[in-house]
């Protein structure tokens, strides 16, 4: 076990023990002889004393020595020992937001029975979510990227820096067969076509990487922009001599926090590589100053650019917050398989706060007004192979509305599944200020809600569930109130 937890082990079982003899640091001082500004530092498990002196704690505070050097906590501090032991905080990539483990073992060393209450809680949630460590990283890279507003500076300047070395033009859209080309000139690779479609169990995969011969083996049903995308995606992987790498697309699992931050700064480059920041900006600068919507625009860009929908709004994401200044906005990825009524989000990016549409993990009915859900809906009625919605979500509940443009297709990997992928911009004076066709008529309004048992709409037609969540506060709710009256009437 590493030193610091044995430290602070025992600090918290000191803490705890002159707790129960109600004794304050002075009283322990004054007891033992010990200095108070000592038994502080050690308590916060920033010393353990030496052996005479844990004799003599051990002697004023009535206890066995060997119960007081004992790693083992009682069932009040059971679960902070769990933690430490698990050397948890060793996976956690705290650097990344700044934090020291040392501030952390101050906070559990502070206040153990409330830390104790919140690990008790982190585990139980993830217990019934079955959160394993895989979602703990991916909801840790959320979280970073929320903190960096999605926008990376660094990755943005290696991808203007590599264009130069290589003479890519990111004035116009980059080609699979120009990015081929460097992955076997430059970095000695070899593009194999035929393999991985003989193996039915890696249906699902796009493509494998193996690093002894550098061979990069590719689905042969990929299309243009997804092939692409891995090339550059490889480049990535190259050019910023990343090591601790994840060797397949899509990902099976992830080994380290390390392997899901290097596939964010691959995935970044090659989608700031494929649409560059500034001929983006050129087209949205237009889009975004016409007085009607331009239903094509989205459709067109993603062929300008040789990309995904999805690697489209992903771009969006990043460029939106800086260089537009719409920092509040969401985004959501949606799985839907043919002739069920099931809706799943695969993928959410929230900047500045947590919006309305936003995951649920208990099962409930996502609302069906949804751009991201109607679109998904569209598509499977029309068998279209790309389908696009554009609407503004407004938010009884909490008076909000949204801007929303959503994008659905069929997933070449999956028989009858179908995604979307939209993007959200909260309407606010900002907003107004940068779009233009915002007040364009044929853009329709939905009344909306996150989930049909909390939803307050009492006249929606796309119901797929009772207001059961609602109804029960709304009951508690009268509960308290009639109680509060009793209270006053009778005090």
């Amino acid at each position: 076990m590493e030193e610091e937890y044995i430290k602070l082990i025992f600090g918290l079982k000191l803490k705890q023990i002159r707790g129960r003899k109600n004794l304050s640091l002075f009283g322990l001082s004054k007891l033992t002889g010990l200095s108070k500004s000592y038994l502080n530092e050690i308590e916060k498990g920033k010393k353990y004393p030496k052996t005479d002196k844990i004799a003599l704690l051990a002697e004023k505070l009535e206890i066995p020595y060997d119960n007081l050097v004992s790693l083992k906590l009682d069932k009040n501090l059971a679960p902070v020992g769990e933690l430490l032991q698990s050397k948890i905080l060793k996976e956690l990539p705290l650097d990344l937001f700044g934090i020291k483990e040392s501030d952390l073992i101050d906070i559990v060393a502070n206040a153990p029975a409330k830390v104790n209450a919140f690990i008790s809680t982190i585990i139980e949630i993830a217990k019934h979510y079955d959160f394993g460590k895989e979602s703990f990283f991916l909801a840790a890279l959320r979280s970073y990227q929320e903190a960096n507003q999605n926008f990376f500076p660094e990755w943005e300047a290696a991808v203007v820096k590599f264009a130069e070395a290589y003479q890519i033009n990111l004035d116009k859209s980059v080609s699979s067969k120009e990015l081929e080309e460097i992955l076997i000139e430059e970095y000695g690779y070899t593009i194999n076509n035929e393999d991985l479609i003989k193996h039915s169990e890696l249906d699902n995969l796009r493509s494998i990487f193996v690093p002894k011969t550098k061979t990069l083996l590719i689905a042969d049903h990929v299309d243009e922009a997804q092939r692409t995308f891995i090339y550059a995606k490889e480049i990535a992987y190259n050019y910023l001599d990343i090591g601790e790498r994840l060797y397949t697309f899509t990902w099976i699992k992830f080994e380290s926090f390390d392997q899901v931050l290097n596939n964010l700064a691959a995935s970044y480059f090659a989608g700031a590589l494929i649409i560059p920041r500034k001929l983006l900006g050129q087209y949205l600068d237009r889009f975004l100053q016409k007085p009607n919507f331009d239903k094509t625009f989205l459709a067109r860009m993603t062929k300008r650019f040789n990309a995904s929908p999805e690697s489209l709004y992903q771009r969006l994401t990043n460029i939106l917050p800086t260089d537009y200044k719409m920092e509040n906005l969401f985004f959501l990825r949606f799985s839907h398989q043919k002739g069920t009524q099931r809706f799943d989000i695969t993928k959410e990016l929230h900047l500045t706060h947590q919006h309305s549409p936003h995951g649920n993990e208990t099962n409930e009915k996502y609302c069906r007004r949804w751009a991201s859900i109607r679109v998904l809906q569209e598509i499977e009625k029309t068998g279209n192979e790309h389908h696009i919605q554009v609407q503004i979500s407004h938010y009884p509940n909490d008076q909000l509305s949204y801007l929303i443009f959503a994008s659905a297709t069929k997933d070449p990997f999956k028989k009858d599944l179908y995604r979307s992928v939209g993007i959200g911009l909260l309407i606010n004076d900002q907003l107004r200020k940068k779009v233009n066709f915002l007040n364009d008529s044929s853009i329709a309004t939905y009344n909306v809600g996150v989930t049909c048992e909390r939803c307050p709409i009492s006249d929606c037609k796309e119901r797929m569930a009772p207001p059961s969540i609602l109804a029960r506060k709304e009951k508690d709710a009268k509960i308290d109130t009639v109680v509060a009256e009793l209270n006053q009437k009778f005090s």
